[in-house]
């Protein structure tokens, strides 16, 4: 493995330089919160109470918070380490129809995800609202940082979709007047002018032709002979 041999050489190598974009920054702390809020709800997010065995929410007892904040940040998890790697190949990407497409999915879910965020801090804020935290003996702690995360989280999945906004329209797509030319061009190559005259068209009783097909059924058809009159002898 070939090691830099400064610092200098460190900070200019592509890995450095990848990682120092703004995409990348935004899809890196994307992952941590997500990968933060899940874990910690997942570890210390299930307690019982002192007075009974049963696991249950810290969250208002309610087990469809944690397992919607904990699904959320999973899947929030994944899709930031998908589209990293896809980042890391994008140049690599020939096909621009399949650029595009990439980016406007990435737009989508970026905002989508933003809105699920949202959706999350409200629910999880609201729930350990009405939760009394005298009934278990740990998990308040998961239970702050999960929804401190999830109000964090809204704001860089913002910025994930301008910035893939931004990418989406500086995008310059194939011009149709480009199109058109070589179209032209395509036209003139196959015309009947740049034909050579070493080799003339082949004609026969089965071949059509311009001459033969431009002729008027009046003209093809054959006369009959006329009659004259002979003088008396």
């Amino acid at each position: 493995m070939h090691l830099p041999e400064s610092l200098h050489d460190l900070a200019d190598s592509e890995t450095v330089r990848f990682l120092r974009r703004p995409k990348s920054i935004s899809r890196v702390f994307g992952g941590v919160f997500s990968l933060v809020i899940f874990s910690s709800l997942l570890t210390d997010g299930y307690q019982n109470r002192t007075e009974s065995s049963q696991l249950r929410c810290v969250l208002n007892s309610n087990y469809m918070a944690c397992s919607f904040a904990v699904g959320a940040g999973f899947l929030s998890f994944l899709s930031c380490l998908v589209f990293l790697a896809v980042d890391a190949y994008e140049r690599r990407l020939v096909g621009t129809r399949f650029k595009i497409a990439f980016q406007l999915l990435d737009f989508i879910l970026a905002v989508l995800w933003a809105g699920v965020w949202f959706v999350a801090f409200c629910f999880l804020a609201s729930q350990w609202q009405h939760s009394k935290s005298k009934h278990f003996l740990l998990g308040n702690s998961s239970a702050k940082a999960a929804i401190a995360f999830s109000f964090f989280s809204v704001p860089v999945w913002i910025l994930q979709a301008y910035l893939a906004f931004q990418d989406l329209r500086d995008e310059a797509p194939v011009p149709y007047k480009r199109s058109l030319e070589e179209g032209s061009v395509v036209l003139n190559t196959l015309s009947p002018s740049s034909t050579s005259p070493s080799n003339p068209p082949i004609t026969g009783p089965n071949s059509l032709s311009y001459t033969s097909s431009a002729l008027s059924p009046y003209m093809t058809t054959p006369k009959a002979p006329r009659l004259a009159m002979m003088p008396d002898s």
